[in-house]
């Protein structure tokens, strides 16, 4: 019987886990599973109490804020996985904390297997991430069959997944959503997607709060809708209540495809959540904004691809409006999402845009968890 160990570092990480988890065990279902996470994985008796709060953070200045709060995760997780002793270790996402974790693994001389799963986007933004972690873990399980090459040119072995954001979550159901929170058929609905990141309560949902606030102002019949991640479920209380419109905050995880679903136009911060929305339908506006510092860098030496969002990457175009940076202004996401309430030919356009590139992400049409289960079964 294997032992397989999955640590996760943020939301986004914890629900690629839970999956993985829940892939693992109906392949081979005698498997020992263990890990560090969040309420997803400890909801699957696979998380243990290590504290990974605080290293979700947003931005280069940001991540040497939080430097000692990661040496210490680091030292603790290692000591955890070291006492468990797997045969493999599952790395999920989280790019800085989880190399450096690979590293000091390896440096302990941990029998067990590294495995990566997710890779930093370094067809994106720097490629020599890819030597790094070529360095320290055992195999990459990637998103982007043209993610490979990156890769490959450094001796890592690596197999695609696809992405684990398009088979998360059922195809969800509008109507039912509507009808059990009380919203007319009729009632269009604004999504609002503030972020999954302490970092981002303060960068980046205030805007997308604003613009929201904005939207409604304008027909006071619209319903916003809020699916709170619970990482910042009581800043995410706070910043509600502080406004002057009615909001409804969905903290119930098993209802998040029917909102999704259920939603017109989604007021995103960019992230894993634009796929979600996109695979249920909602046309989808984004945006962030990083710390000036960070932005320069990234602009001035080291961002290569056109656009943030996965989808507009998979379209080659600007699918999902995306607001970055200088752009980043309440007025300006405002009227993207107005103009989407109010010209279906263009509501219409973009859902079938959206579509097209989820179909490409799709790929095989094999979840992504299912790819991976099978994958670290095997090198476990």
């Amino acid at each position: 019987m294997s032992h397989v160990f999955l640590v996760a570092a943020e939301d986004s990480g914890d629900a690629a886990g839970a999956d993985v988890i829940d892939a693992i065990r109906a392949r081979a279902p005698a498997t020992r599973i263990s890990g560090i996470g969040g309420d997803r994985m400890r909801a699957r008796d696979a998380a243990s109490d290590v504290d990974m709060s605080g290293l979700a953070v947003l931005g280069l200045v940001e991540g040497l804020k939080a430097y000692s709060r990661v040496k210490k995760a680091v030292a603790d997780c290692a000591d955890v996985i070291m006492k468990a002793d797997p045969d493999s270790v599952v790395l999920i996402d989280s790019w800085g904390f989880m190399w450096r974790l690979a590293r000091e693994l390896k440096l302990r001389g941990a029998k067990a297997k590294r495995i990566k799963l997710i890779g930093p986007q370094v067809w994106a933004t720097r490629p020599g991430r890819a030597r790094v972690l070529a360095q320290w873990v055992d195999h990459l399980l990637c998103i982007h069959p043209f993610e490979q090459p990156f890769y490959v040119k450094w001796g890592l072995p690596t197999t695609v997944i696809g992405n684990p954001a398009l088979h998360r979550l059922p195809k969800g159901d509008g109507q039912a959503f509507r009808a059990r929170h009380g919203i007319a058929a009729d009632t269009p609905i604004i999504g609002l997607l503030p972020g999954s990141r302490k970092s981002e309560m303060s960068r980046v949902a205030p805007t997308l709060m604003e613009a929201t606030r904005i939207v409604r102002e304008r027909d006071r019949r619209r319903q916003v809708v809020c699916m709170v991640s619970p990482a910042v479920v009581e800043e995410l209380r706070a910043l509600a209540a502080s406004q002057s419109f009615p909001i409804l905050l969905v903290m119930n995880d098993a209802e998040k495809a029917d909102a999704y679903a259920a939603m017109t136009v989604a007021i995103a911060c960019s992230g894993t959540v634009t796929t979600e929305l996109a695979a249920q339908g909602a046309a989808v506006v984004t945006g962030y904004k990083l710390g000036w510092i960070t932005w320069a860098l990234l602009r001035g030496f080291l961002f290569k691809s056109k656009y943030s969002s996965l989808v507009n990457v998979a379209a080659n175009s600007e699918v999902i409006p995306e607001f970055i940076q200088t752009r980043f202004e309440p007025r300006r996401i405002a009227a993207a999402a107005e103009l989407r309430l109010t010209d279906s030919k263009v509501l219409d356009a973009q859902r079938a845009a959206q579509r097209e590139a989820i179909r490409i992400m799709s790929g095989d049409g094999r979840s992504a968890a299912d790819i991976s289960a099978e994958t670290i079964l095997k090198l476990s």
